[in-house]
């Protein structure tokens, strides 16, 4: 395909994402107290309404962008004197058409039963997060051809895809409006007889469904296959209340996708460090940040316990990830995430990790999901020289999303290769990826390695008014706040009932499903 024609393709494709309906997403004059949005109608009408529209414009979406990935891959495109090629468009492609689907299945059943508030404003958020993610990658290829214009420039390409942006962050700004109190029922996996079994796993006693083991003693040599087989099942019989597969102590390299039809699994391994899961995918060599995941979940309910997930690219590679997970309601309970930059997305969905290792450089937490990390340990490894370390890079862009980074009694310690050398390079909490964003650290020891201000810049004064960075009652040589930034947006909390938000009840509503898992946790500050 020549120059003209891919131009041509990425065209459409700005065009198309989310230009359906467009005279649904105009917003009307006027203002409402805390809102950007206008609401003339009934509340209720207004939300039925605008759901239905947005599902609509989803489920449209998802068809003009398979459309054009079909035609790239039609087309085999040969480098170009940039050094781009239609294969990493065509991975963008993909992730778009995941990242809609996925967005489609929550919004279907957001438009049926499921009338609760934190339910929904989850699922949206979780919507808006996965059209930015779509438009981030393709924007990835805007931005390296600017020099040969490969990508054409046109007034309409840069507004149209606000389209869907709009109308998502309205009907997130009806339900912040509406009584949360009138909550209704709250969407929970199936357990069956599995109840606790996360917790109380033991391999000498309990039954899984599936068992990994590299040496033949199981059902499959590799992950891949096992998983392989649940899809056929789950397909061909529907969904049992939950699978259990057992991996047993290995190295096992390859890249492993729990896509959304593969609701209520559960993964345990024999450790962490004894069952690792491995790979090396990173942005260097191709792939997107999405899809260098060693390890993605998308089903709904996914939990984990005693595995390393690990993306061995190295700090040179940038963005390489071991675990990617948009799964609602999941849980990881004594598992090790391994990288550098960009180690662990906290892409999208509610998610509680209990007793885990975190290990990376720059924005090794990062994502947009609502999640809370208790009891873990983060270790910071050495980076490149020169360069610093930036623990989370939260990516909250619309006001009235549920989301955040929540990191409670935990701990923030250098790894084995960085404890000599730690003076040498400043290490931060976080930085502002998003417009909005949000994290939260309180009752955590901080290390010495931590930077006296605290937190850095992404660019300029880029968000520093309207993010959202808090610490409370942390401890250790880096968590005086006496020389903490002075922006708009960082609060050193003083009291509790500014810390109970952010808690695992009342951020990710987890006394309401983390007692079915078994995992300890707490619910006070």
């Amino acid at each position: 395909m020549p120059c003209s024609s891919l131009s041509t393709v990425f065209f459409l494709l700005v065009v198309i994402l989310a230009s359906s309906n467009e005279a649904s997403c105009k917003q009307e004059k006027g203002a409402c107290e805390g809102t950007k949005h206008c609401f003339p109608n009934s509340l209720e009408l207004e939300m039925k309404h605008t759901v239905q529209t947005v599902h609509q414009m989803v489920t449209d979406t998802i068809q003009r962008v398979r459309s054009s990935a079909a035609l790239m891959n039609n087309n085999q495109v040969a480098a170009n004197q940039t050094g781009l090629s239609s294969g990493g468009l065509s991975v963008a492609l993909s992730d778009c058409i995941k990242l809609y689907e996925d967005s489609e299945f929550r919004l279907r059943r957001l438009s049926g039963k499921y009338g609760n508030n934190d339910d929904a404003r989850t699922w949206l958020s979780g919507a808006l997060t996965s059209h930015r993610t779509c438009l981030d990658g393709l924007q990835h290829y805007h931005e390296m051809n600017i020099s040969h214009k490969l990508v054409q420039s046109d007034p309409e390409s840069v507004t149209s895809h606000q389209n869907l942006t709009s109308l998502l962050s309205r009907a997130l700004a009806l339900y912040a409006l509406r009584n949360a109190k009138k909550n209704g029922t709250m969407w929970r996996p199936k357990l069956g007889q599995n109840k606790g079994l996360l917790a109380t796993w033991d391999a000498s006693t309990a039954k899984a469904d599936f068992v990994v083991a590299k040496d033949g003693s199981g059902n499959f040599k590799t992950i891949n296959e096992a998983v392989a087989e649940l899809h056929r099942q789950k397909r061909d019989q529907g969904q049992p209340p939950r699978v259990v597969i057992y991996v047993k102590s290995g190295v096992y390299s390859e890249n492993v996708e729990i896509d959304r039809g593969m609701k209520n699994v559960m993964f345990v391994g024999d450790g962490i460090d004894k069952t690792i899961v491995t790979g090396n995918k990173n942005v260097i060599d191709g792939a997107t940040t999405l899809s260098s995941a060693t390890f993605g979940v998308s089903g709904d309910g996914f939990w984990a316990r005693d595995m390393t997930f690990e993306n061995t690219a190295g700090p040179a590679k940038e963005q390489a990830v071991a675990l990617r997970v948009s799964s609602d309601l999941s849980a990881f309970y004594r598992c090790s995430f391994r990288g550098y930059q960009d180690t662990l997305l906290l892409h999208s969905q509610r998610q509680f990790y209990r007793d885990c290792d975190i290990y990376g450089t720059v924005d090794y937490i990062f994502g947009n999901a609502a999640a809370v990390l208790q009891n873990c340990n983060i270790f910071v490894r050495k980076p490149l020289h020169g360069h610093g370390i930036m623990i989370t890079a939260q990516g909250r862009d619309d006001p009235n999303e549920n989301t955040g980074i929540s990191i409670h009694g935990s701990r923030v310690i250098p790894d084995s290769d960085f404890r000599t050398v730690k003076g040498l390079f400043k290490s931060y909490l976080g930085r502002p990826w998003k417009k909005y964003s949000r994290t939260v650290i309180f009752k955590t020891d901080l290390d010495g390695l931590i930077d006296p201000k605290g937190w850095k810049e992404w660019r300029g004064d880029f968000a520093l008014s309207t993010l959202f960075y808090g610490e409370y009652m942390n401890s250790g040589v880096g968590a005086s706040t006496s020389n903490r930034v002075n922006w708009p947006g960082f609060h050193v909390l003083n009291r509790e009932s500014d810390v109970a938000p952010f808690t695992v009840g009342r951020f990710i509503q987890g006394d309401t499903w983390l007692p079915d898992t078994g995992i300890p946790f707490s619910t006070s500050i």
